[in-house]
């Protein structure tokens, strides 16, 4: 399997939740410790070990090798489109979540002073 990498690197955990072969980036010590996981050809324990072109994975458990390969030219120029879209939306995302929350606080703000109760005080007590 090969893994076309957009960035300088991937750590040996992000690759593998990624690839969906952990659930969680907690998962990974208890994956490493009960599997062989060879970074090329050793065995490797760190969670944290980066990971660069060129470089080779191998889970015999699992009968995986994954090879780290550069992306071509068009790969790059779709990822960063992708990646401009997706923070564009978020943006989006946050500004609306921002106006609804200050309407919510306008709106609440003025339903609580209408229907505020003050307890009944009765002298003497």
């Amino acid at each position: 399997m090969e893994y076309k990498l957009f960035d300088e690197y991937i750590t040996l955990q992000a690759l593998l939740k990624e690839l969906s072969i952990i659930h969680s980036g907690g998962a990974i010590k208890g994956f490493l410790a009960k599997n062989t996981v060879l970074f090329n050809g050793e065995d490797e324990k760190r969670r944290g070990k980066k990971l660069r072109y060129g470089d080779v994975i191998t889970i015999p458990s699992e009968e995986l090798e994954i090879t780290i390969v550069a992306p071509t030219t068009n790969e790059i120029e779709e990822h960063q489109k992708a990646a401009a879209e997706k923070a564009r939306v978020a943006a989006i995302v946050k500004k609306m979540n921002q106006d609804n929350k200050k309407k919510q606080k306008a709106h609440s703000s003025k339903e609580s002073n209408k229907t505020k109760r003050t307890p009944v005080r009765f002298p003497g007590t």
